[in-house]
């Protein structure tokens, strides 16, 4: 009993303090209402955000839009960028690229960062606009120029490609150290390619492992798998491979092909994790499914030898069709050895799954 009375003691204030903090959230948004009604667009543009987060008041994503469009009538630019946000999404109101675009360029024109990127990425897809990479380029920059980690990124992506502008290493390189330095995780891996492959500057692996890990520990798929790689290989970093099945795990869990291939053949093989040809097949089949060819062309060995599962020449003939047909001679000898166990018209059935599986699951390269 002196137990349950000193948790009512400790309960108490801590009910106290949560009800004081929620009269405040209705002060709080009571008065932003009347600010709104009164016709204050930064209010009207505070409250639609309350309605589209669910904060204060009940989540209502057309109350967000409703409000959201008072603010952008008054010429207000974070509400314009919000409304086109709203109609690219089709949060609150059908989706409308075209008018997402609308509202985009009107808050873009008023210098809005946000909106300026979102127009350069309408431009570049076509979306609501006709697609346009140099008007792309034109407003990524402005963005880019106002710091927007998003944008410095984008810019960089377009000299990486040459995609409305002239391609060039070295400038990419510029703007995506600009995002980097910023801890935009897309950048930081973008920077890491450009050491480790010696693009638009010296190639150096120590320093292209240090940016993939920067961008690793955001939960950069890319950035894990090539730090797994690395870890693996020693390249730029200690030999490591209970770290490489570490960054490979993460990556694969994230859904990435080549990781999941990797981290299965791991298991295969024992390295860096105790062989398990069971927790191999899951792997490997994970990155079959998704058109991986190295993954396929194994998994079709492992139903032809049974290992991890029990042998099928039907399950191994259907994944090396898939598999071989991107691979090298060895690869469809193998398949063809393996169709030898089957009839004919076996061999014709399964060759016709896999051509309709081919179609609806594009294929992963390297």
């Amino acid at each position: 009993m002196r137990c349950y009375g000193r948790f009512l003691l400790w309960l108490l204030p801590v009910l106290f303090i949560l009800s004081i903090a929620a009269q405040m959230v209705a002060v709080d948004t009571a008065e932003l209402v009347k600010k709104a009604n009164a016709g204050s667009a930064a209010a009207q543009y505070t409250l639609g955000s309350a309605y589209a987060a669910g904060e204060g008041v009940a989540k209502n994503d057309a109350e967000a839009v409703r409000w959201y469009r008072k603010a952008a009538e008054q010429g207000y630019a974070p509400g314009q960028y919000a409304l086109g946000y709203a109609y690219h999404n089709g949060d609150g109101i059908p989706k409308d690229e075209t008018k997402a675009a609308l509202w985009y360029r009107k808050a873009a024109d008023q210098g809005n960062d946000q909106a300026q990127h979102a127009i350069g990425h309408a431009y570049e897809t076509g979306e609501g606009v006709p697609k346009n990479e140099a008007n792309a380029v034109l407003w990524y920059r402005k963005a880019a120029e106002q710091g927007l980690a998003l944008a410095q990124y984008s810019l960089g992506l377009a000299y990486d490609r040459g995609e409305g502008v002239v391609k060039d290493d070295a400038e990419a390189l510029r703007w995506w150290r600009k995002a980097a330095d910023q801890g935009y995780a897309s950048a930081q891996y973008g920077v890491g390619n450009a050491y480790h492959f010696g693009r638009g500057v010296s190639k150096d692996e120590a320093e292209a492992a240090r940016w993939y890990r920067k961008a690793a520990e955001q939960e950069n798929a890319n950035a894990q798998y090539n730090l797994g790689l690395m870890c693996a290989n020693g390249i730029g970093i200690s030999k490591n491979e209970t770290e490489a099945i570490r960054w490979y795990r993460k990556a694969a869990e994230q859904g990435y092909a080549q990781a999941q291939y990797n981290l299965g053949a791991a298991y295969h093989n024992g390295r860096g994790v105790s062989k398990n040809d069971a927790d191999a097949v899951r792997w490997v089949r994970k990155a079959a499914e998704q058109g991986y060819a190295l993954a396929q062309f194994a998994l079709g060995m492992m139903y032809g030898n049974g290992q991890g599962v029990p042998t099928d020449s039907a399950e191994a003939y259907f994944w090396l069709n898939l598999g071989a047909s991107a691979l090298d001679d060895r690869a469809r000898l193998a398949r063809d050895k393996a169709g030898d166990k089957l009839s004919p018209a076996k061999r014709l059935e399964i060759k016709e799954r896999s051509r309709k599986w081919a179609q609806s699951h594009p294929a992963i390269h390297d």
